[in-house]
């Protein structure tokens, strides 16, 4: 499991969440200030490198590559403010639309992904 702390990034947290699930493959579980990557099989790993990789590219997509460093320590993953820079975005507005599969806790903001995926769970 790897614990990514978002304490500097808590408004964009979900939607980081979903991109860097989805990139890397791996069952994400939402707590207050982070949230944690499992892996899809018992016996499976996720590559620390494969999530600061996701989480550089997410920021590079918002514009916010410059201002955040992406600090690995082991399984914990931080990402902290260079310059003390906060992104503000309404955070209601992101974690709304959010859906999220009750067998697995496959995430995904687009209904039509969230019903292909229910569909692998009953077929």
């Amino acid at each position: 499991m790897i614990t990514v702390d978002c304490h500097e990034v808590e408004s964009i947290q979900n939607e980081l969440l979903i991109y860097v699930a989805d990139n890397v493959a791996a069952i994400p579980n939402i707590k207050y200030h982070e949230f944690v990557l499992s892996p899809i099989e018992e016996e499976g790993t996720i590559d620390t490198n494969e999530v600061v990789t996701s989480i550089k590219e997410f920021l590079e997509s918002i514009g916010e590559q410059r201002n955040f460093a992406v600090i690995s320590r082991g399984e914990i993953i931080s990402i902290e403010s260079i310059a003390g820079k906060t992104i503000e975005r309404d955070s209601k507005q992101s974690a709304e639309g959010l859906f999220s599969c009750p067998h697995c806790g496959h995430i995904t903001p687009y209904e039509t992904v969230h019903q292909t995926h229910m569909k692998i769970h009953y077929f």
